[in-house]
């Protein structure tokens, strides 16, 4: 895809239908919880938008962000999107190696000085002026600084990212901390998870090219959308755990009639996340509906909160308060709705540019 093709253009090319691109849409819409008339002004922005350049940085993490956004069983329109957007710097996926990887980094960071997203994946080492991490020579810490100088937004992507994870578990050796304790000058989306749902990252690309601004936010710096409700919330284990039927082991006649993990430490009702919507694998399963209780992974601090199999004390939450999920997530929607006739306008002087999206193929 050259970098002036509109990704109406790209989609053309790879033989997605209009009606593909439309159900993309929708399904978006639906996901960050805009009202059915923003289907429209997706379609429309998308189909507008130019290929924005995407610098992402690694630093203390598994690799298992990246795996998780690329393994798909089948190329899917999520991924063509991804593909939309170029990518120049990315430590697993690019071709260059070397000196010529940091001159790719550089060079996109002034070809595009205020205008590229910045996507970082694990944590940041800052002890001993970050020696513990380094990339071409250059420490973790000073590269995170030059590179979101001039970036438009930030997306931390995955817990390490987002808030530290794993390597800022104790004792944190090397003082891994995330990228909102460094950066305070820049708009920053945390997806947390370990690893993050990949509809979840594509999503809020999709809202940030739809709109040019970043999606509301929680407290957490976290997209309301997708994590605005605990797994709890929406787990089709719910009734079991309401009716006081749990699963006391993992091979009892409680676990084989799916009956609530609670009782095996299922993090479910403090941790918020997509899981039990989104789901894994293209929609197939997620850990509670493959026997195993949730481990808080999307949370802070998630490898010190306690033992995994042991049950989370009930002063760590409130179930009555569930019960106002539904007045929240209509707040949310309102705000959204809000966002959207805020840009419609917007939306609207792009009406001369319609045949590019009228000319995807049936």
């Amino acid at each position: 895809m050259r970098r002036d093709e509109t990704l109406a253009d790209y989609l053309k090319q790879q033989g997605i239908s209009r009606r593909g691109f439309l159900k993309f849409c929708a399904a978006t819409a639906s996901m960050m919880a805009l009202p059915l008339g923003a289907t429209e002004a997706i379609a429309k922005a998308l189909s507008l938008a130019k290929r924005p350049s995407v610098i992402w940085l690694s630093f203390q993490e598994c690799t298992g962000c990246t795996e998780s956004l690329t393994r798909s069983s089948r190329p899917t329109l999520e991924s063509l999107i991804l593909d939309a957007i170029s990518l120049d710097y990315h430590h697993t996926l690019q071709a260059a190696s070397g000196s010529a990887a940091e001159e790719a980094r550089e060079y996109a960071m002034q070809q595009n000085k205020g205008e590229y997203i910045l996507i970082v994946d694990g944590s940041i080492p800052v002890k001993d002026d970050g020696i513990y991490s380094t990339i071409a020579g250059i420490t973790n810490l000073q590269m995170l600084k030059d590179t979101a100088q001039h970036a438009a937004a930030i997306v931390s992507v995955g817990s390490c990212a987002a808030f530290g994870g794993i390597p800022h578990a104790n004792p944190n050796p090397t003082g891994a901390v995330p990228v909102m304790d460094i950066i305070k000058d820049k708009p920053i989306i945390n997806v947390p998870g370990c690893p993050p749902i990949p509809v979840v990252i594509t999503g809020v690309l999709s809202h940030y090219l739809t709109y040019g601004t970043i999606p509301e936010l929680d407290t957490l710096k976290r997209p309301l959308a997708f994590f605005g409700d605990t797994i709890h919330d929406r787990c089709y284990r719910r009734p079991f755990y309401d009716q006081g039927k749990f699963a006391k082991t993992f091979d009892d006649e409680g676990a084989r009639k799916g009956w609530c993990l609670y009782e095996l430490g299922c993090k479910g009702p403090t941790t918020h996340n997509a899981c039990a919507t989104a789901k894994w694998n293209g929609g197939t399963s997620f850990p509670i509906e493959s026997g195993h209780p949730c481990l808080g992974c999307s949370e802070p601090d998630f490898w010190d909160a306690g033992g995994f199999y042991q049950p989370i004390s009930t002063a760590d939450f409130d179930v009555n308060k569930l019960a106002t999920t539904a007045v929240v997530a209509g707040a949310a929607a309102g705000a959204a709705f809000g966002l959207y006739n805020r840009h419609k306008k917007s939306s609207a002087e792009h009406q001369h540019h319609k045949t590019s999206t009228d000319e995807l193929k049936e």
